[in-house]
């Protein structure tokens, strides 16, 4: 991999792109750093402490939203709104065929609708959160056009980075949104570093703990990479072809049925399902209430909190039932199968149709069940195993590591992929 580093720096075009998605990142840092004015920092840091959800978006965000920045609400409507383009592209027959048959001009009204998309759930989000830190006393100015004023702000912070994350997608190396969330994360971490050590001189941490904990998460990040790079390669028969007076033989080659289909999908699902009830009680004041209201904010502080036996079961269920329902909507198996009787391609001993979309659904179902017990799993085992370890410093989450992980080896991917478009020795050889 660092070979591969120091090849891509000697290429001048290549070298160009690195240096502008490291611009873009240092863009992004500036930004987190311009706050929305008239904002009363104590009761806002008392409004954070309040909800899990707040701080689940601002460690995507880079930060920005605790320090309530102009990009507070970070990439979030925006890949929401790409999850849903693409379940509706599934569902609405209208949206699929302009996602097969449309072309560049299909693929760019789908990109249209989901701008649009994007600026309405940004529009509802920015309108629930100012509304909560307004009655929350957030802003010294209370005002309606002041209210109005931070929601369009919020929503142009957003739409901001959707447009650096196009750039970089354009004029950069690898995906330009996962790149901007992958930077949002990272600049966490030189913060968690500090408290630690900060901890450490007042004698205040279990060194040991600490030790377990970075061997626990580097084991993790081992993993999540196996998960990652790991496929079933399906063996492929193409029948002989009479071209003229010629005939070709018949080639090998094979579908790459990817581990984990899912991605970090299933866990941001999840993960948004579970904390939303805790936040609203936040958002709508129900902890005062009476009634039944006192009833469902007592049940779920007590048995539904992050800590609690039943709110892991639940995120563990979720997160397995997400994992075979996202990974069912990206793998076409009828697709595949169709595909392949077009081309006159087979797979070895199954008869192309039906019979090959059912061999398909056999091993999809078997890889999808390793890789939701997988997920499942490390949705909950490092938060648990860092409050067990009692390491309080650091925020270890499984969508973290997903994201971090998988972004990385996508980026590294494409910088080899470019480099081989360069490097022609094994043809000259030939």
């Amino acid at each position: 991999m660092l070979g591969n580093l120091r090849a891509a720096i000697l290429v001048p075009d290549i070298r160009k792109r690195i240096a502008f998605v490291l611009g873009a990142f240092a863009l992004f840092a500036l930004m987190i750093h311009i706050q929305i004015p008239n904002v009363n920092v104590t009761a806002w840091g008392r409004l954070l402490q309040q909800g899990t959800f707040y701080n689940f978006l601002g460690f995507l965000s880079g930060g920005a939203l605790q320090r309530l920045s102009v990009i507070a609400m970070g990439i979030t409507p925006y890949i929401n709104a790409s999850i849903i383009m693409q379940l509706m592209t599934v569902v609405l027959p209208q949206l699929e065929e302009m996602a097969k048959k449309g072309g560049e001009e299909g693929r760019k009204r789908i990109s249209q609708y989901t701008r649009w998309l994007t600026i309405l759930l940004g529009l509802v989000q920015a309108t629930t959160m100012s509304i909560a830190m307004r009655n929350s006393g957030v802003f010294y100015d209370s005002s309606i056009w002041f209210l109005l004023y931070v929601i369009i702000t919020m929503i142009a912070g957003t739409m901001f980075l959707m447009w650096l994350g196009e750039q970089i997608t354009d004029k950069g190396i690898g995906n330009g949104v996962s790149l901007i969330i992958f930077i949002g994360i990272v600049l966490r971490y030189p913060t968690y570093v500090q408290q630690t050590i900060q901890l450490g001189q007042k004698s205040g941490i279990n060194y040991f703990g600490l030790l377990l904990f970075i061997v626990i998460a580097l084991i993790t990040i081992v993993s999540i990479i196996f998960m990652y790079q790991g496929q079933r390669r399906v063996p492929v028969q193409q029948a002989r072809r009479v071209v003229g007076r010629k005939m070709f033989a018949g080639r090998s080659s094979y579908i790459p049925l990817r581990l984990n289909n899912a991605g970090v999908i299933s866990i941001i699902f999840a993960i948004s399902i579970l904390l939303l009830p805790q936040q609203a009680l936040s958002w709508f004041n129900v902890g005062g209430a009476t009634g039944w209201k006192a009833s469902v904010s007592l049940f779920l502080q007590t048995y539904f909190s992050p800590n609690t036996l039943l709110y892991n079961l639940a995120y563990f269920v979720l997160v397995v039932i997400f994992t075979f329902f996202y990974s069912a909507i990206v793998v076409n198996t009828r697709d595949i199968a169709d595909n392949l009787k077009k081309s006159g391609s087979f797979i070895p001993g199954i008869r192309p149709g039906q019979p090959t979309v059912d061999y398909l659904n056999r091993i999809l179902l078997r890889l999808t069940t390793v890789s939701a017990i997988y997920l499942g799993l490390l949705a909950v085992l490092p938060s648990t195993l860092q409050r067990g370890l009692g390491v309080t410093t650091f925020y270890l989450g499984s969508t973290s590591l997903l994201i971090v992980v998988g972004v990385a080896l996508d980026t590294m991917t494409q910088i080899e992929a470019r480099l081989a478009m360069r490097d022609y020795k094994g043809f000259i050889k030939r």
